[in-house]
């Protein structure tokens, strides 16, 4: 999100920001020598649905360090574009404050988007963060989503960092994930069964207006159309780079616990998508503040019992990874400080000012890629 440094308020200083993080790079011949003496491309930086907003993506990454270096080589880029613009990027995923203007980035496809889908787009003024993790093939991919389908709500619970809807206190830990429900193919699906059974639903949803293309998929998880990938895309954008990590490493971690159960022949979890999108919602609702409905259990459950469920689920493959205990310690961290809900929700209970919210995102946001740690 672009805000005012001395508001708070969303700013759309998008495509401004955009123009200078582009100059910059062109002066610079885009292409600098990095430590190891190979080429190093500037960060990616795009637009997204609205000029309020920006959007970042990393390289593809194996190493947990990698992962990190490249977070914070995007957030700088984005960050120094903004203060180019005269704004502030925040790792936000909701507006904080009252907004009542989204101005819509003059793209045709995005003015298409609008004109079909009314409110629901000019409601999408929303960050998220997406995991892309590598698969052997479609046939791969629809297996892990089909497996990964009952844990994807400790996702949501984990990354919950939106408390706040401009001006209002939702009374949810992630109001990001109940806007992004809305939309006709959003949240959990059925199972796919085999790439035949995703691609016949994927045309079926389009042909019915349901989405312009592929890219409006919005399936809690898809096939990729442009890389060898899944893509998961449940998590609020986390504000802090240690929590974008540990959904990171647990997205990969579901992944390769599910490609490893179809290769060794054991069928996908049964659980219907009406229960999955009630336990969105519970995730949405509480965060990590309240209890979750158990994925093996199918039962209402406190929230550290469930995650310390899927650290169990996916611990051969942390294991494997080395990532054991790094995974365990993100958690640990996550919940001695407090998640991303309950950290805004601390500011506001001590100051009595959604403007002073805003203003510690923007601090941590900052701190994530110029200042220590």
């Amino acid at each position: 999100m672009l805000v005012d440094p001395a508001t708070g308020e969303l700013t759309a200083v998008a495509q401004p920001a955009l123009d200078a993080h582009r100059q910059g790079h062109t002066e610079a011949s885009e292409v600098t020598e990095g430590p190891d003496g190979r080429s190093e491309e500037s960060p990616e930086v795009e637009n997204e649905l609205f000029l309020q907003q920006l959007e970042t993506s990393t390289e593809p990454c194996v190493t947990a360090d990698d992962l990190v270096a490249e977070i914070r080589r995007g957030r700088r880029a984005v960050g120094e574009a903004a203060r180019a613009a005269g704004a502030c990027a925040v790792a936000m995923p909701t507006a904080v404050l009252v907004d009542d203007e989204q101005d819509l980035t003059p793209k045709p496809r995005y003015r298409r988007i609008e004109a079909e889908y009314g409110e629901l787009a000019r409601q999408a003024l929303v960050c998220a963060m997406h995991v892309h993790v590598e698969v052997d093939g479609d046939e791969e991919g629809v297996a892990v989503i089909d497996r990964i389908r009952p844990w994807l709500p400790v996702l949501i619970a984990l990354s919950a960092n939106s408390p706040y809807w401009r001006g209002v206190d939702t009374r949810h830990a992630s109001w990001r994930s109940q806007i992004w429900s809305r939309w006709p193919t959003g949240g959990p699906q059925e199972p796919f069964g085999d790439v035949a059974g995703y691609r016949r639903t994927a045309t079926r949803m389009m042909e019915w207006g349901a989405s312009l293309d592929a890219g409006m998929l919005y399936f809690d998880v898809r096939l990729a159309e442009s890389f060898p990938t899944i893509e998961i895309r449940v998590a609020d954008v986390c504000t802090e780079v240690d929590d974008a990590l540990l959904l990171a490493l647990l997205a990969r971690a579901l992944t390769e616990t599910a490609a490893r159960d179809w290769r060794a022949g054991t069928e996908p979890p049964a659980y219907r998508a009406d229960l999955l999108r009630v336990a969105s919602w519970r995730a949405g609702r509480f965060g990590l503040g309240g209890p979750l409905v158990h994925p093996l259990r199918g039962e209402r459950a406190e929230a550290r019992e469930v995650v310390a469920a899927l650290l169990d689920h996916v611990g051969p493959a942390l294991e494997d990874s080395g990532e054991t205990e790094l995974v365990r310690d993100l958690f640990e961290r996550m919940v001695s400080r407090g998640g991303g809900a309950t950290r805004q929700r601390r500011v506001f209970e001590r100051t009595g000012e959604l403007r002073a919210v805003v203003h510690d995102l923007v601090r941590r946001t900052e701190e994530s890629w110029s200042g220590p740690g």
